[in-house]
């Protein structure tokens, strides 16, 4: 991890972590690492990279998280942003569901590692977990899901009615979103102004779609 990268994006984001966090987040790349030669988990493996696209970009959609908020990140892969959400905001209740069993194990693993009492990871599909909580979360989220139209077919089941819908995309997410307008009507959602960012080291830009659940 290059922890010079990561705090000055903390700092520049007002987010005070501690020394406690920043080591977590130090041994989460570190195991992802460990991990990736046995298992593929991630095709970024340089110190920069991981940092700013696993770590840095994560960091982002923690400023959106309000206290107490009930969160799930939809096909969450290894981890990311759930495991960055888990361990920057104890405060918050992080559910991760992927339907790839090896992906899940890696976050279970870490969840023992670092002893994550907010976190709980969930091998299975998002179609079955909205029929068995419907409505259960403050914060439906994905990072680099599929298309925005299946992230909100998806999510909008799993929202509870003062909820929101955060999809992590690229640049183009609020035109895309925009293309999308009247199908997320339809889903019971109203558009928020989108967040859009730099990631550091030239390596690329982001935008963070929000929709809330119409009232």
């Amino acid at each position: 991890m290059n922890r010079e990268l990561l705090t000055a994006a903390a700092k520049e984001l007002h987010l005070a972590l501690t020394e406690q966090q920043y080591e977590a987040c130090g041994l989460l790349l570190q195991e992802l690492l460990r991990w990736n030669k046995k298992i593929n988990l991630t095709a970024i493996t340089g110190r920069d990279a991981m940092t700013v696209k696993h770590l840095v970009d994560s960091l982002h959609l923690v400023t959106e998280l309000r206290p107490g908020d009930r969160i799930l990140d939809i096909g969450s892969g290894a981890g990311f942003p759930a495991l960055v959400l888990a361990i920057a905001r104890p405060d918050c209740l992080i559910t991760s569901i992927d339907a790839v069993g090896k992906k899940i194990s890696f976050q279970k693993h870490i969840d023992r590692m670092l002893k994550l009492a907010n976190l709980e990871p969930l091998h299975g599909r998002v179609e079955v977990l909205a029929t068995d909580r419907p409505g259960g979360f403050n914060l439906v989220t994905s990072r680099a899901f599929s298309s925005l139209s299946l992230f909100v077919e998806l999510a909008a089941p799993l929202v509870s009615a003062s909820g929101r819908l955060i999809s992590m995309r690229g640049a183009d997410g609020e035109q895309e979103a925009f293309y999308l307008r009247e199908s997320i009507a339809a889903a019971g959602l109203e558009l928020e102004p989108a967040v859009s960012y730099r990631l550091p080291l030239k390596m690329g830009e982001r935008s963070l779609v929000i929709m809330r659940k119409a009232r």
